[in-house]
């Protein structure tokens, strides 16, 4: 790694790290709260906040691996019509978001090539390399977090999807899975799929907003 390089860096990594960090754990927040979950403007969740949502460990290794996640929001599924359905939802919506908020991104760094803003001056400029790294931060959160393993939005999905006593049979594991999870990042083992899918979904991303702003 070009420590230099990364540090120079974290002035678009930093603003862009928040951001992603933020929608994905409001979006959990605001879909419970809509499901019924009263808890979530109790607990102060139902915000853009970043000092609400982020978690130090997961902020830093979105930060140094692209790759992390944030404070969880704890939701009450018994305030759910249906508690699997809406669990499902509730832990959809973090990716989700960052998918949504990642192809936004795209679509305003191309109108930013479209209309030669980028070397306009120096504060445009600034502007257009956070929102590409806010892109591409945001598509390698959705991801990771779908990954089905504790604490990870995915395995909230698995439960959904699997009967409560496959469920509960896999989560004893759930210390063990998370060891794993958290070996692997570390590792590095889990960069190249997880760059792969970031670099696939992005490139589908920037056809599509290619096509709307006039540049495909």
């Amino acid at each position: 790694m070009d420590i230099r390089g990364f540090f120079a860096n974290l002035i678009y990594i930093l603003p862009a790290v928040a951001i992603a960090l933020s929608v994905h754990e409001f979006a959990h927040a605001f879909v419970s709260y809509k499901l019924g979950d009263i808890s979530q403007k109790q607990r102060g969740r139902l915000t853009l906040n970043p000092l609400k949502h982020l978690d130090p460990f997961g902020t830093l290794s979105l930060i140094f691996f692209g790759f992390g996640w944030a404070k969880p929001v704890q939701v009450d599924p018994y305030f759910y019509r249906n508690k699997k359905d809406g669990m499902i939802w509730t832990a959809m919506a973090g990716p989700l978001m960052n998918f949504i908020v990642g192809f936004l991104m795209v679509i305003l760094y191309m109108l930013f090539i479209r209309f030669g803003l980028l070397y306009k001056n120096e504060f445009t400029y600034y502007l257009f390399q956070v929102i590409g790294t806010t892109a591409s931060i945001n598509i390698g959160l959705g991801i990771f977090n779908l990954i089905p393993i504790p604490p990870l939005d995915g395995s909230k999905i698995l439960m959904g999807i699997l009967k409560e006593e496959t469920y509960f049979k896999l989560m004893q594991y759930e210390m063990y899975l998370s060891f794993i999870m958290i070996f692997l990042l570390m590792s590095g083992v889990l960069d190249g799929p997880l760059i792969h899918a970031r670099e696939a979904i992005l490139d589908v991303f920037v056809k599509a907003a290619s096509m709307i702003t006039g540049l495909g």
